[in-house]
């Protein structure tokens, strides 16, 4: 068994008043996730709870970011998550305040068989 890359999900989330990175980061991951059905862990008689999904956040402040927060909405599976510096802030005219964009790829893998 060897684990193969099968998947590559992408998605953008953002804060917009209150400039939190885990907000924007979970929104991104969501965006990425949500917006799919994925059926290859049944495809191949593997539960999805076998697949790991590699995430990687880009965002403002990256290490502000809850991972754990992440984590928590992966419907199946387990998960990692590595926060990069990315995404975007844009700060009012003032400057008092900004809004953040994360950015969200999720890579899943599943343990199956080697061709023989």
């Amino acid at each position: 068994m060897a684990l193969k890359r099968m998947v590559l999900e992408i998605g953008m989330g953002t804060d917009i008043r209150g400039a939190d990175p885990t907000k924007a980061a979970v929104r991104a991951l969501r965006d990425a996730l949500w917006h799919n059905s994925l059926n290859i862990a049944a495809a191949l008689g593997l539960d999805t709870d076998s697949m790991q999904v590699e995430v990687t956040i880009g965002v403002p402040h990256p290490e502000k970011v809850d991972k754990q927060a992440v984590l928590a909405i992966l419907p199946h599976g387990t998960g990692t998550v590595t926060c990069v510096e990315g995404g975007l802030e844009i700060w009012n005219d003032q400057r008092t305040s900004s809004t953040l964009l994360a950015h969200a790829a999720a890579v899943v893998w599943l343990d199956i068989k080697e061709a023989a």
